[in-house]
């Protein structure tokens, strides 16, 4: 049956024209519902886990956290490791792993995900150490998805930010790679994709207000509130995987009061922002904390029940124990200042000065010439990772812009701001602490879902004159070819491919990438 579309679409460009048959169909679209997820997935998929046990070696901090994985399995806390121990899991042979207990600096739950992985191929399997994060990072490319999509309502713009995040080489290496932040991400956006799913279902119960009551004094206390409970329980995962989860779950917890202190107003509450803060809010903080601190308590259930682990003696309550052995950590990250070749700090990172070299091998093996070598460096995708902080740079001048004017700003626009804030503006408050660029993959997502906004900013609406039209969607097909072209460019050095030495050259733009 053909479709009859309005008349607008007919002074469209051609991409406006196919794009809008499909969207408008009915069975078009609910094909595209779950085809276009499936696609970006599917290349997310292939990208991280064809060919993850390679390198066959512990690479960088998979030095600490794959044995610790190991022994979480295997002792249910972290102990301690002899010498020969990085040998010993690459030749399979007997692991010198003690019963002592080791001081280790972060929460168990990601080095539990990755023992799930080792438990199905043993130690010495490098594809099992890294299973869990190259599954862990394709979904995460899926709720990137999921995300854009409950924002902006839009396939076209969801896809153009799932698919940005699947080809971007930072999120590709960490997924490749048996570090924590990977697994972080995952539950970052998890939390995110649940607190936007409570704003949907809570907003308009707000907004709707009593229509016998057309200004009250106060508002409705929301209780029933489920999806706030999950996204506790999934900031509270992240915060299990490394600490810097918390500041997630406290930008996020600020976004719900907000947000339900502007739905307030919009009802015509009288004392909108008292009744959001002081009556919302602590109901709000019950549902969202609570979970969380339940849930990374939980992640501690191998050192509270044995007797083993590090400082597990420390008092004869388990949880005074565990509270004593928090205190050292938090001296740790507090002190920790140790000089590091790569070591990035964060006003470096939107600049790209310093990205990292996780894996580097410099005779490996035959590539058609004499001189070889094989790389994986955690370089971002350079197109999408300075498209990606240029956009959020115009998203925050037109957040500030319609609050100075008074003028209504896009909803859509916070999530990313305050994703970038929480995962960004901490390590600013420790410049002199030992911090690393590829950190970074926990902004990414955020970062190219801004992109995608400003993108579908550029292509221009329905309604725009047909030049207006043609120049936008002309320029953001340019762009996401070239991004596609630079992706395929710097990919051996995301696999760690062997190439000849002035062909990796080449991929160093600048002097800080080598």
């Amino acid at each position: 049956m053909p479709v009859h579309l309005p008349a607008h679409v007919e002074r469209t460009t051609w991409w406006g024209r196919t794009r809008d048959r499909l969207l408008l169909d009915p069975e078009w679209n609910s094909i595209l519902n779950w085809l276009a997820p499936f696609a970006v997935t599917l290349l997310a998929a292939f990208l991280r886990l064809v060919n993850v046990g390679h390198p066959h070696e512990l690479a960088f901090d998979e030095t600490y956290y794959v044995k610790d994985a190991w022994s979480l399995w295997t002792l249910g806390y972290e102990g301690t490791w002899g010498d020969g121990a990085n040998e010993a899991f690459v030749a399979n042979q007997d692991l010198p792993l003690s019963e002592k207990g080791s001081f280790i600096v972060h929460p168990p739950l990601g080095k539990w995900l990755i023992a799930l992985g080792m438990a199905a191929g043993g130690p010495a399997d490098s594809l099992g150490w890294r299973l869990a994060t190259g599954i862990l990072g394709t979904a995460s490319v899926l709720l990137v998805y999921l995300i854009a999509r409950v924002l902006t309502g839009s396939t076209v713009a969801a896809t153009v930010a799932g698919f940005l995040l699947a080809i971007d080489g930072l999120s590709i290496v960490l997924s490749r790679i048996a570090l924590l932040d990977g697994p972080l991400t995952f539950f970052v956006l998890l939390g995110v994709l649940f607190v936007l799913l409570d704003r949907r279902r809570t907003i308009p119960l707000l907004e709707r207000g009593d229509p016998d009551r057309p200004e009250p004094l106060w508002g409705p206390i929301l209780w029933r509130r489920p999806w706030l409970i999950a996204a506790g329980v999934a900031l509270g995962a992240a915060s299990a995987v490394k600490w810097s989860g918390l500041y997630a779950l406290a930008g996020f917890g600020l976004y719900v009061v907000v947000t339900d202190a502007l739905a307030r107003r919009r009802a015509g509450v009288v004392v909108w922002p008292s009744d959001a803060v002081f009556r919302q809010g602590p109901v709000s903080f019950a549902l969202l904390v609570f979970p969380a601190l339940a849930t990374y308590l939980v992640s501690w259930t191998g050192w509270l029940v044995t007797a083993g682990g590090y400082d597990r003696q420390s008092d004869p309550n388990p949880l005074i124990a565990l509270w004593n052995y928090h205190q050292s950590m938090l001296g740790f990250h507090v002190g920790l200042t140790r000089g590091h070749p790569y070591a990035s700090p964060a006003w470096e990172w939107p600049f790209l000065l310093r990205p990292t070299a996780v894996w580097v091998d410099s005779d490996p093996g035959p590539c058609g010439t004499d001189h070889c070598i094989a790389v994986i460096s955690s370089i971002p995708n350079p197109l999408i990772w300075y498209a990606g902080v240029a956009a959020s740079v115009y998203l925050l001048y037109r957040l500030v812009r319609g609050w100075v004017l008074r003028q209504p700003v896009g909803a859509e626009i916070g999530i990313p701001l305050v994703g970038l804030a929480v995962t960004y503006v901490p390590w600013l408050m420790f410049p002199e602490r030992t911090i690393f660029q590829f950190y970074t993959v926990v902004m990414m997502p955020f970062l190219v879902i801004a992109l995608a906004l400003t993108l579908r900013t550029i292509a221009g609406r329905r309604d725009d004159p047909l030049y207006r039209r043609q120049s936008g969607e002309r320029t953001v097909i340019v762009f996401l070819v070239v991004a596609v072209l630079v992706s395929i460019f710097f990919l051996p050095s995301w696999v760690g491919m062997s190439v000849p030495y002035p062909f990796w050259l080449v991929h160093n733009w600048l002097p800080g990438w080598v």
